[in-house]
């Protein structure tokens, strides 16, 4: 229970890495609240963090519009009487070649990632002041190695990882700690595509050392740490949980 008494908010918390997210705080003591763009699975989740007897709530929001993002974290802070947590891990993607992408293509891989990454954060960080406080963001393995075919995802992700060592600069003195993880592959409902058959999964698996892909949970442990006392001293870390992928140039085949 090394969160008990916080308060902790999750966006894309309806499934993968949001929803394991969202229980492991739980599990850990906190009152967490979820957001995305669909209530219903949204529900689904609060409600199994409750069955488990943890504190959750649910809360519609698209985090690609400024009013409903900002709206619904300064709700949570006025409903609880602070906010301690944020974790910023929705995120949108378009796939194809730039050659052939549109400027719309481009501009929707920042509008979730990046846009409501500064949004959640900034409001996260007028929220904490007098009180200190947790960010924690999601990038991914494509923000730190190129990925043909998601060019705009690709510098969406990397454009957080940037943002938020900014971040965790201005936030250090106010006690405000910003950090982020970095999956590689997970098994989501992202990435059901390249993992849908026996062949597609071991030809993945293949890419990474230990030879398998994380798990939603696994990402959710260090998000955990990183928004807890434990990682009292950490701020402006990048944290690679990935397998090893991005340790090596290229492993056997």
């Amino acid at each position: 229970m090394k969160l008990q008494g916080k308060v902790a908010f999750v966006t894309g918390g309806s499934s993968g890495i949001g929803a394991a997210t969202a229980q492991r705080l739980a599990a850990e003591g906190a009152i967490v609240v979820i957001c995305g763009r669909r209530l219903e699975p949204l529900e689904q989740v609060a409600a199994e963090i409750r069955a488990a007897g943890g504190r959750a709530e649910a809360v519609q929001a698209d985090v690609s519009v400024e009013a409903q993002i900002v709206g619904a974290i300064e709700d949570t802070a006025a409903r609880h009487g602070r906010l301690d947590i944020l974790v910023n891990n929705a995120m949108a993607y378009t796939w194809g070649s730039i050659a052939e992408s549109s400027t719309a293509d481009w501009q929707a891989n920042f509008g979730t990632s990046v846009d409501g990454s500064f949004w959640g954060t900034r409001t996260a960080m007028r929220l904490m002041q007098g009180r200190g406080g947790a960010i924690v963001n999601v990038s991914s393995i494509c923000g730190t190695l190129g990925m043909p075919w998601m060019a705009g995802y690709s510098a969406a992700k990397a454009a957080i990882i940037n943002f938020s060592r900014a971040a965790a600069a201005e936030g250090a003195a106010a006690g405000i700690r910003v950090n982020v993880v970095v999956p590689a592959v997970v098994e989501t409902p992202a990435t059901a595509g390249m993992l849908a058959d026996e062949a597609s999964r071991r030809n993945t698996e293949k890419l990474i050392p230990m030879g398998r892909v994380g798990q939603p949970q696994e990402l959710a442990a260090a998000i955990a740490f990183l928004a807890g006392d434990d990682a009292s001293y950490v701020t402006g870390a990048v944290l690679p949980v990935d397998g090893g992928r991005s340790a090596v140039l290229v492993t056997a085949v």
